[in-house]
């Protein structure tokens, strides 16, 4: 038996108050925040298929696992698509601070280099994928709320902007001038204040949705950065070039911006305001420029040398440099 079976076996067996066999154990390398495992654990009769996510050794992002397991329940409750979560460990008992949850089954998540993942089912894809993030941006955010600090609709901007220059500041390795100028300008020119304070699930995007066989969308996964804030930033991250597989305003190759935006408005309640949208999309690209940098420290430091974490230092760094500078320079013209 390896540690990690070993672990999850007392765990479970602490929950269900008898033995516990862990079989099948393999790991997901798809994300590069979090150690994904898939098993299954069996007790007598009692055989269910699970998922562990722990915190690794090193990550590109810090955070707490308490505001992702209560989000992934808040969504559970509310019908969201999302995996039942389970258990919560945030000490070390799963060797790391962590949590298990049902696994999906007959599930699949698109590769972001891929074109046209979907095929003739874009548009049905599609309208699930924006029809979701609206319901995501109703749930009631009262418990989330009780374990973040809920910024000021006027605020909801800054405190992203303030998040994501601290890491810029920490982590970069070298001048990063792109960076710095996208900062600046969006210190000068700030949105108007957010429609509401919601759930934002701070990654939503191509590949971090699971769709079956048929396309339908079983779950939305991987809510580590889940934040209180402005709901446009949700909207912008998904509508960012780097997960169009290759298409320019198409979100995750299935639909054009303007139809993804109005069906992500029937379903929020919430309007798209031009001058807020076109902030946080900057604002994106900055996002994941910043998380780029971050794992050119981990590289170079030696603490992380998982092949996601060394992509992401590679393509999708150069990608955002690019994109973003000419974002600026357009808004300079």
């Amino acid at each position: 038996m390896t540690a990690i079976e070993d672990l999850l076996s007392g765990f479970l067996a602490r929950q269900w108050g008898a033995a516990v066999t862990i079989t099948g154990l393999r790991r997901f390398h798809g994300g590069a925040a979090r150690e994904t495992y898939r098993f299954d654990a069996t007790a007598g009769a009692r055989r269910e298929a699970l998922v562990l996510r722990r915190d690794p050794p090193s990550s590109l992002i810090e955070t707490d696992r308490a505001p992702e397991f209560a989000a992934l329940r808040d969504m559970h409750d509310a019908g969201v698509p999302v995996p039942e979560p389970l258990w919560l460990d945030v000490g070390n008992e799963l060797g790391a601070p962590g949590f298990i949850m049902r696994e999906v089954p007959g599930v699949h998540a698109a590769n972001i280099l891929l074109p046209d993942p979907y095929g003739d089912a874009r548009h049905c894809v599609g309208t699930q994928l924006f029809e979701t993030l609206g319901r995501i941006h109703c749930v009631d955010s009262g418990r989330m709320a009780r374990l973040l600090d809920a910024p000021a609709p006027a605020d909801a901007w800054r405190v992203r902007l303030d998040h994501w220059r601290r890491v810029v500041a920490d982590d970069a390795i070298g001048p990063e001038p792109v960076a710095w100028a996208a900062i600046r300008w969006l210190e000068a020119h700030p949105p108007p204040p957010a429609q509401r304070i919601a759930i934002v699930h701070g990654d939503y995007r191509s590949g971090n949705f699971l769709v079956d066989d048929a396309n339908c969308i079983k779950a939305i996964v991987d809510w580590e950065m889940v934040h209180l804030g402005d709901p446009l930033e949700d909207l912008a991250w998904v509508c960012d070039p780097l997960w169009g597989h290759g298409e320019v305003d198409v979100p995750a190759a299935t639909l054009r911006l303007g139809e993804a935006i109005d069906i992500w408005e029937r379903a929020s309640g919430l309007s798209c305001d031009r001058e807020a949208f076109r902030w946080w999309r900057v604002f994106a690209q900055l996002t994941g420029l910043a998380i780029w940098i971050s794992s050119q420290k981990e590289i170079a430091a030696g603490r992380n040398m998982d092949p996601v974490i060394a992509f992401s230092a590679l393509y999708p760094y150069r990608f955002h440099s690019l994109t973003l500078a000419r974002t600026l320079q357009g808004l300079a013209a």
